[in-house]
């Protein structure tokens, strides 16, 4: 009897292991199917100063991860595990028994999305498959950013259009930082429903550029110590 008590814990890790084994060959599989139902409607050519904040915000250690990364501030969270998430979980629907995979990972990351390591892994594949210039590519084109005029806002291109009237390329720094800003929640940090709220996360942001204060933690995408 004393001998028996590790073998739940032994049994519930070899269950993860097969788990993340099989979410892992699931999505090298279905990788090119799924990119192919997805594909880039534009191209967006970011500036490097743009390209910089996005990153600085986003996911510092993005050149330097292979999926994931506990870069400060941002946990486990990657532009690689926001895609991966887009890619293999979004609206598309594969066919055949991947799609049938596909509607289990969904219903697993809807449960617990939060501790969901099945997505963790896909964003490792992800990685593997493509990359990294494709990757900011399509996370710039691709990001939700809120509602517009009833319409649902999609990448920053057609950000700048909605919310500031002006393409992408003719955006100020303070005005790209205001974009970077809301992704983090674009509903609550919209700029005419929320514009205080807007106004602080982006001078947090602006804060955190100038290296005038750092994130207090992995897990501080608030910046609070950048608090004016």
């Amino acid at each position: 009897m004393r001998k028996a008590w590790w073998r739940l814990p032994m049994l519930l890790a070899l269950l993860l292991l097969a788990y993340l084994a099989v979410a892992a060959s699931w999505a090298w599989s279905a990788f090119d199917d799924a990119r192919r139902q997805a594909p880039l409607t534009e191209t967006i050519e970011l500036s490097n100063r743009q390209a910089a904040v996005l990153l600085r915000v986003e996911d510092p250690d993005f050149y330097g991860h292979h999926g994931l990364s506990l870069g400060q501030g941002q946990g486990l969270a990657t532009i690689s595990s926001a895609l991966a998430r887009e890619l293999f979980l979004g609206k598309d629907r594969l066919d055949g028994v991947p799609g049938l995979m596909q509607t289990f990972y969904r219903g697993v990351f809807d449960c617990c999305k939060r501790i969901d390591l099945g997505r963790d892994v896909m964003a490792l594949v992800l990685d593997a498959r493509m990359s990294k210039g494709e990757q900011l590519q399509r996370y710039t084109a691709t990001v939700y950013m809120g509602t517009h005029e009833g319409q649902q806002v999609k990448g920053l291109m057609q950000a700048a259009r909605s919310y500031l009237g002006k393409p992408l390329d003719a955006t100020t720094d303070e005005e790209f930082i205001r974009l970077v800003a809301m992704i983090k929640a674009p509903n609550h940090y919209h700029p005419s429903r929320n514009a205080a709220a807007l106004d602080e996360r982006a001078a947090r942001i602006q804060a955190l550029l100038l290296g005038s204060c750092t994130p207090d933690g992995w897990f501080d995408t608030d910046y609070e110590g950048c608090a004016s």
